[in-house]
């Protein structure tokens, strides 16, 4: 459904991508993101479509995230190039357009825009009414829950004044909130119904409304978001990246992941996602292995900002594993993708989150997780990657080990990186 109700959209955002990208033609007239005229018309003729309908596509398009502008040029977002082969990316472009309903049909003209912003903060309630009813509600009944709902809203903005409150009734007392009118409510739940049903979230008719299935799984994912944000196992909700990765450090993976999915939830994910990289680049090694196991949980919209990376020695070879494992390599053998020095890199990191907040014998046992088969071999090369942390971790490996002939080669390693000798 998601994939029929998008098709349009997807089309002019691959003609925009063709058209419209660096040094072939601009997308607007005025660094706006609606079409210019010739753009418009440039559109209609390849793509076989009136001018009207390029643009209703174009507005879809953008509000779905399948294509981006920037100035005066567009380019495709990260689900118009996932929308072949990730089903998430197109659901998740589904529910950008079912979260902007009020944007893809403006309200008739008219009315108040107090009133309009009322009846667009009391939909979710109503819309999570049709979904516990699985089946149609008479839009006279929605009508009632929306009238509550934006009661609801008025009283919840009243402020309460300062010293002894007056009776109403009284001379200067303040007036008690006004009840929302169904007059004044009813022409408004109509337009909004129509336009929930016009990027097919459901269905109007007969007096009454119905959710399609994707309406109602979009509902329940809302629903569900809500639940897991209100259900953070270790309370890291409200705290920043850095804060919340430093509470996962002492989590299991599951319950750490369980947290994850709650922090995300209460934020949007491009900023979740910036804010996870910003604290993947700061000097404890624990939080970047901490941010990028997130950033899974995060999934294919954080492809873009994990790619945009990759050229950041400290987190390259993070990303690489991040995205071998997004396009479906196996965990046990993602590893592949690093060439050896990326590998000995990632080595040496890991170790350091260890040294600093593990036990001895973890730093031991991860000495067995090298790829040179020889600790000769993984001395050589670990000297040579120069990874700042080089020297605290071969001297924390050789305290922590058994062997006292394998100890002292550490060592010696340790003192000719400090050194800069051979």
């Amino acid at each position: 459904m998601a994939r029929s109700g998008l098709a349009d959209a997807a089309r002019v955002a691959r003609w925009a991508d063709s058209a419209l990208g660096p040094g072939r033609g601009s997308a607007t007239a005025d660094g706006k993101a609606t079409l210019s005229d010739a753009t418009a018309a440039h559109a209609a003729r390849e793509l076989g479509l009136p001018v009207a309908k390029v643009r209703a596509d174009w507005d879809t398009a953008r509000l779905a995230g399948l294509v981006e502008v920037h100035g005066g040029t567009a380019r495709p977002g990260w689900r118009l190039r996932a929308w072949n082969r990730d089903d998430s990316a197109v659901l998740r472009g589904w529910v950008a357009l079912f979260d902007a309903w009020s944007l893809a049909h403006p309200e008739p003209a008219g009315h108040e825009p107090g009133a309009v912003a009322e009846v667009v903060s009391a939909m979710p309630q109503v819309l999570s009414f049709l979904q516990l009813s699985a089946g149609p509600v008479p839009v006279a009944q929605l009508l009632d829950l929306l009238e509550q709902r934006v009661t609801e809203l008025r009283t919840e903005r009243c402020e309460v004044p300062y010293g002894p409150r007056l009776e109403p009734g009284t001379p200067g007392a303040e007036p008690d909130p006004a009840p929302a009118t169904d007059t004044a409510l009813a022409p408004l739940l109509d337009w909004a119904l129509h336009a929930l049903a016009a990027v097919g979230a459901l269905t109007c008719g007969d007096g009454q409304a119905t959710l399609t299935p994707l309406g109602s799984w979009a509902v329940w994912v809302k629903l569900e978001q809500i639940c897991v944000a209100a259900q953070s196992p270790a309370g890291n909700i409200e705290q920043s990246a850095e804060g919340m990765l430093r509470g996962c450090g002492r989590l299991r993976p599951n319950a750490a992941r369980a947290e994850y999915r709650a922090w995300l939830a209460a934020r949007p994910v491009g900023s979740a996602v910036a804010e996870l990289l910003g604290a993947a680049r700061g000097e404890d090694a624990l939080l970047r292995g901490l941010a990028f196991e997130a950033l899974r949980v995060v999934g294919a919209p954080a492809e873009p900002d994990v790619r945009g990376v990759l050229d950041e020695p400290t987190l390259r070879p993070y990303a690489l594993l991040w995205l071998a494992e997004h396009d479906g390599a196996d965990p046990e053998d993602a590893h592949e993708v690093l060439t050896r020095p990326e590998a000995t890199w990632l080595w040496v990191d890991t170790a350091a989150a260890v040294a600093d907040h593990g036990e001895a014998p973890l730093l031991v046992r991860h000495l067995e997780s090298a790829v040179q088969a020889t600790v000769p071999a993984l001395l050589d090369e670990v000297r040579a990657v120069g990874h700042p942390r080089t020297v605290q971790v071969l001297v924390a490996l050789a305290a922590a080990h058994p062997d006292p002939a394998l100890a002292k080669a550490v060592r010696r390693a340790a003192f000719q990186v400090h050194t800069g000798g051979s």
